[in-house]
């Protein structure tokens, strides 16, 4: 016998559908807008770590200018000369 057809002889309602988990059940930001708070967020954490990753180069290209360039012979600094 069915699930339906049972609950039906028991005098019981149909059976209340669980709210599917997925992506799409994040609610949106604004109505019109099609962002999700879940979209926010994933964007939010790409953007420090891209912010962290360009904290990280700028700080190799100093290292890179000011001691290994010359330290090779490549240049001089010229508040050095």
């Amino acid at each position: 016998m069915g699930e339906a057809r049972r609950r039906a002889q028991e005098g019981l309602g149909p059976k209340i559908q669980k709210k599917k988990i997925g992506k799409n059940n994040s609610p949106r930001i604004i109505d019109w807008l099609p962002i999700t708070e879940e979209q926010r967020n994933q964007f939010i954490d790409i953007t420090i770590k891209g912010g962290w990753v360009g904290i990280g180069l700028l700080i190799l290209v100093w290292i890179v200018v000011r001691i290994l360039g010359p330290a090779a012979g490549w240049w001089v600094p010229a508040d050095l000369t």
